[in-house]
């Protein structure tokens, strides 16, 4: 895949839907399941995908970004209420990046605080010193 390729591909988002909060009542909806009804109208390009767990417990409700020949995201500590469109925009960002990494400028600031892990492609070539 050449960097002309990588250009608007798909970024595919994986909500953790069993996220909960600790301040959360017992039997309220979970914060993760609650971010998800927020992205329920993603933009053209962007797919959204529930999964049960993304191992980021402690600091949930988490998001996952995956493209095609990029690097993957993962962030936590979103709010539910309040960072949908965040997440959205993180997504347009890294599906328009033409090096497949999401730019830390214009990221939005939920993004820039809750950053988890970045995950290299595996496509990722070797590096020579």
């Amino acid at each position: 895949m050449s960097i002309s390729d990588l250009a608007a591909s798909t970024v595919t988002l994986f909500v953790c839907m069993t996220c909960r909060r600790t301040e959360d009542a017992p039997d309220a909806a979970r914060a993760g399941a609650r971010l998800a009804a927020t992205l329920t109208d993603p933009p053209e390009g962007i797919h959204v995908r529930q999964v049960d767990c993304l191992a980021a417990c402690k600091r949930g409700p988490s998001v996952a970004m995956a493209r095609e020949g990029g690097w993957s995201y993962i962030f936590g500590g979103l709010d539910p209420a309040e960072d949908g469109a965040a997440v959205f925009e993180g997504a347009r960002l890294l599906s328009g990046s033409p090096d497949g990494l999401m730019p830390w400028r214009g990221r939005p600031e939920a993004l820039k605080r809750g950053m988890i892990a970045r995950i290299p492609p595996l496509s990722l070539p070797e590096r020579h010193a």
